[in-house]
This record gives C-alpha cells, sequence and structure tokens, in this order.
C-alpha cells in the first residue's frame, strides 16, 4: 500500500450487500466517511463539538473510481492522506484495499470545508492548526 496519513481496518457486513452479493456502491462513501471521522477524531478534531458551536464540517465533492467490489465478511483496509488544497478546503485522497491480497477497490478523492455559523465557508483556526501539525501534505 501506498504511504498513508491514517489506515482504518473495517469487515463487510451482510446488510451492506445488494441483490448481486456484493457491496452496494453507496456503503463505500459510509466506509469513506468513517474513516475520515476516525482519523480527524484520532488528532483531537471532535466533530459534534465543533457542530454544537455551529461550525459544520461538510462534502463540497466525492469523486469516486470504484476498481472492484467487496463481499460479505470481507476484511479491508481504508487508507488516507489529507492536503489542504486552498485556504477553505481539505482533500481526503482516500483508497480502499481488500485484505491480505492488498487488491485496490476504490480511489477516491474527497473534498470539504467547514461552514461558520452564517454558513459560509471557514476553516477554524483550530482546525488549521491541527491539520498543519499532523498532516504533511497540509
Amino acid at each position: 500500500m501506498n504511504s498513508y496519513d491514517f489506515t482504518l481496518e473495517m469487515s463487510v457486513r451482510d446488510y451492506e450487500c445488494d441483490m448481486q452479493g456484493i457491496v452496494n456502491n453507496a456503503v463505500y462513501q459510509n466506509y469513506l466517511e468513517h474513516a475520515r471521522h476516525e482519523c480527524m477524531k484520532s488528532v483531537g478534531i471532535d466533530f459534534k463539538r465543533f457542530t454544537m458551536m455551529g461550525i459544520h464540517f461538510v462534502v463540497v465533492r466525492a469523486e469516486i473510481d470504484y476498481k472492484s467490489a467487496l463481499t460479505s465478511g470481507d476484511s479491508f483496509r481504508v487508507g488516507l492522506r489529507l492536503i489542504k488544497e486552498s485556504r477553505l478546503r481539505l482533500v481526503f485522497y482516500q483508497d480502499i484495499h481488500r485484505i491480505p491480497d492488498e487488491k485496490l477497490v476504490i480511489k477516491a478523492k474527497i473534498t470539504a470545508t467547514a461552514l461558520n455559523q452564517q454558513g459560509r465557508p471557514e476553516l477554524p483556526t483550530e482546525v488549521e492548526n491541527v491539520v498543519r501539525a499532523h498532516f504533511a501534505g497540509a
């Protein structure tokens, strides 16, 4: 696997599969989001606390390339790299690889920002400082 800022291992649950017996395409976005949240939590960014302060983190663009499918019981790893693309945008480059063969399942580019209490894009200084301290591409 490539060099990532954060990785998270998970397993496919039966109910995440569609009638074809593979993970439904929308479920992959849940996997990607869960990894982003766990990554940010690991460096001290608590989405709930920011939400209570009126700051809302939002995805503004999701680009996903589906390379192969996961099936019930498969184990997989989500890896991510975080880049601060501009003053207001964070980009998460995320891959999903099946374990143990490391087959590429998903390549994704997720662009996010935060909205302040007035609904305008604004990355809080605390978030910028944490991102700068913990992520090489920020």
